[in-house]
């Protein structure tokens, strides 16, 4: 692939690392859209290639990347970064560099509904990193209103998704199901894998996926070893040597050729994996699964009018991305209501004759065969733990809320030295787990139980009051 390219790749932290450089970030988890929250296992491999012809050079080319590394899985943002430095980098060397990262240093903390200003070499990018409060499908483009904001050069109206302009597996992304993409260069592999898992935003998809995954990745033999079913995973790789390695994968998908922007190939077939030759297969879908859901041939006639039109690959995107939104919260509705007891596969099924996707999606198929795969794979597992921990910290704000209602030093008086001090240890490790988990408390109530703890201290006998004092915090 002559010229430049851009595309990333994810690879696994260390086991038994502890980085604390992190731990800023995490006070803005919270307020971020499951699909933007970082992994603490993983990091992103952001890349900026260039394979140019330079006869000078031994081998002929001249062949460098720029890679830049992160726990934020902010894509299409640092993608427009390297696109900003590495040109100038690979003509001026070091110290063009050590430029840029003075410029980031700079920058600004990565606060969840801000728009943030970040310069970078000569050029200043106008973003806003998107809230889990946002409506889910809007894209929030900042627009320059300001007579201050002639000096932006850059505005980027996402900080993360890509060209959802593929041919879509929906159901087998959901269920979590083993696949590998096998494409023609790695940036057509990351933007595929990078586009399966975004759609089924706003789930988050919580198996291992590798935009862009070489023989070299330390995964390498535990991914594609024959002795135990294939991992759910999904890899997206560019060497032929794969067609060979993984063809006992289940499911395979051939991405041929670049077509030219805008373009969709006519008809994707869906073929049998037993027809995936070693290496001069055709493009398609080679698989033997069979959808749970029929297919919607209003979304098919949408997309192949825009192609007539020559409706601009973006708008494409955007009209398959609404699609996709829409079809996941239609799944995900009937599971929503919050339950901290026990999650029961049988009663959930009995629920969805009443509140099933009939009610809100058009397509047609076998829902509950789907849900039943759904409920026993990672995807499930992932959300659920996910909305407990959210429902269990929405309890315990809950209780700190009302115990700051309570006339706590009435209690006192009505009780024991032993067990006063035991509420008062009890209450002070309550605002310890609310700092620490970032619990939803308002601030108010935070300053409130301090004040009950700090008024019940002082009505003990001073011994008392010197220990306590000096335990935690008040």
């Amino acid at each position: 692939c002559l010229g430049d390219t851009q595309f990333c790749f994810r690879f696994r932290q260390s086991s038994g690392r502890r980085v604390s450089l992190h731990c800023l970030l995490d006070q803005f988890d919270k307020d971020l859209p499951v699909y933007l929250k970082k992994d603490p296992a993983y990091f992103y491999g952001y890349v900026y290639f260039r394979q140019v012809r330079d006869k000078t050079l031994k081998r002929g080319y001249f062949q460098k990347s720029l890679v830049l590394i992160s726990k934020l899985p902010y894509i299409h943002f640092f993608h427009t970064v390297l696109k900003q430095i590495a040109p100038e980098y690979f003509e001026k060397s070091e110290p063009y560099l050590e430029a840029a990262c003075n410029d980031v240093d700079r920058w600004p903390a990565p606060v969840p509904g801000k728009t943030l200003h970040l310069p970078i070499m000569g050029v200043v990018m106008k973003v806003r990193i998107p809230t889990c409060h946002d409506k889910p499908g809007t894209t929030q483009i900042v627009q320059l209103t300001h007579q201050g904001d002639t000096h932006i050069s850059v505005i980027l109206p996402t900080v993360h998704e890509v060209d959802l302009f593929r041919q879509m597996l929906w159901e087998l992304v959901l269920l979590g199901e083993p696949l590998v993409v096998m494409a023609p260069s790695p940036s057509e592999s990351s933007e595929t894998v990078l586009a399966l898992i975004n759609c089924i935003s706003p789930l988050k998809y919580f198996s291992d996926f590798r935009p862009y995954f070489t023989i070299h990745d330390s995964e390498f033999k535990e991914y594609t070893t024959r002795t135990q079913a294939p991992p759910s995973v999904i890899l997206g790789v560019t060497n032929p040597f794969f067609a060979k390695t993984l063809q006992h994968w289940p499911h395979i998908i051939r991405i041929g050729d670049l077509k030219p922007a805008g373009e969709i190939p006519k008809q994707v077939k869906v073929k049998k994996l037993k027809n995936l030759k070693t290496l001069d297969s055709k493009p398609g879908v080679y698989t033997s699964y069979k959808p749970y859901l029929n297919r919607d041939e209003e979304i098919i006639k949408q997309l192949q009018k825009g192609v007539q039109q020559k409706r601009p690959s973006e708008a494409q995107s955007v009209i398959l991305r609404r699609y996709f939104l829409e079809l996941t919260q239609s799944f995900i509705i009937p599971l929503s209501p919050p339950q901290l007891r026990q999650f029961l596969p049988e009663e959930f099924m009995k629920t969805l004759e009443k509140t099933g996707p009939q009610l809100t999606s058009r397509i047609k198929g076998d829902w509950i065969g789907l849900y039943r795969h759904f409920l026993k794979s990672p995807n499930f597992d992932g959300w659920f733990k996910s909305r407990r921990k959210e429902m269990t910290q929405k309890l315990e704000a809950l209780h700190l809320e009302a115990l700051c209602e309570e006339d706590l030093l009435l209690w006192t008086q009505k009780h024991t030295e032993v067990e006063t001090v035991d509420l008062v240890l009890k209450l002070k490790n309550k605002l310890l787990q609310a700092d620490r988990e970032h619990l939803p408390v308002k601030p108010d109530t935070v300053e409130k139980l301090r004040t009950h703890i700090d008024a019940i201290i002082l009505a003990l006998p001073e011994d008392l009051q010197g220990i306590l004092l000096k335990t935690g915090m008040t």
